[in-house]
């Protein structure tokens, strides 16, 4: 009898993220997986959930909670709202010319008031108190200020995805964002691991600058925000 094909990391990358380097920050309810509210939205749930994983993501959220969804081209049961829905691509390094950045500093939790205020004004994507947590942050200042920055969020066995890559509008066009994701790149490759990263499908700009650099589409990629049923009734595992 032929084996069941052995499922990419990146397939399912959350899952793979939470099962793998970062298990230990990984919050269990049955058969699901979820970061820390205050680190990252996403829930992992299995690669084919059925109705008892349904019902644990019920009791797991409780009556009217909010979850976000990263690769799951399913549907939610009926009856549960569909909060946000997006259409994104996930994107490999295929040859990165990853490089160290003299002038990108580390940034740790101190930094994280200024960090959330130029996630507010440029909105790259999640990011919460403890975001910064998850791995390796960098960014330019002038004049003291903090005006662009990138980091790595999940990381699936072998893999890390490169995130929250943004700039102050006030200093755009000068590559900064591309100049902090070679930097990150550098220190990913460093580890013996392989860069990745996610973006809107619609973003043609990101695409095509993520491109240039040296990423290759692997695939589209789902984003699905659920709610469950005000009027659910929550169970226990």
């Amino acid at each position: 009898m032929p084996h069941a094909p052995v499922p990419h990391p990146l397939d399912n990358p959350v899952r793979a993220a939470l099962t793998g380097p970062h298990a230990h920050v990984a919050e269990r309810y049955g058969a699901l997986l979820r970061y820390p509210a205050d680190m990252a939205p996403w829930l992992a749930l299995p690669a084919d959930p059925d109705e008892t994983d349904w019902a644990d993501v019920a009791a797991f959220a409780g009556p009217g909670g909010a979850l976000a969804l990263a690769g799951f081209a399913g549907a939610p049961p009926a009856g549960w709202e569909v909060t946000f829905q997006g259409d994104g691509v996930q994107m490999v390094d295929a040859g990165l010319a990853a490089k160290p950045d003299e002038e990108a500093v580390r940034l740790g939790p101190a930094d994280v008031p200024e960090i959330l205020d130029l996630i507010e004004r440029t909105r790259p994507g999640p990011f919460f108190p403890r975001t910064v947590e998850l791995g390796t942050y960098l960014g330019i200042r002038r004049g003291g200020a903090l005006v662009a920055m990138a980091g790595e969020r999940m990381r699936p066995p072998g893999w890390t995805e490169i995130s929250a890559v943004c700039t102050d509008p006030e200093f755009r066009g000068q590559g900064l964002a591309a100049r902090l994701v070679l930097a990150v790149a550098d220190g990913i490759r460093y580890r013996g691991e392989t860069p990745f990263l996610h973006a809107a499908a619609d973003n043609t700009n990101a695409v095509r600058l993520y491109e240039s650099l040296g990423f290759r589409l692997r695939r589209p990629m789902k984003f699905l925000g659920v709610q469950v049923p005000a009027g659910t009734v929550a169970t226990t595992v």
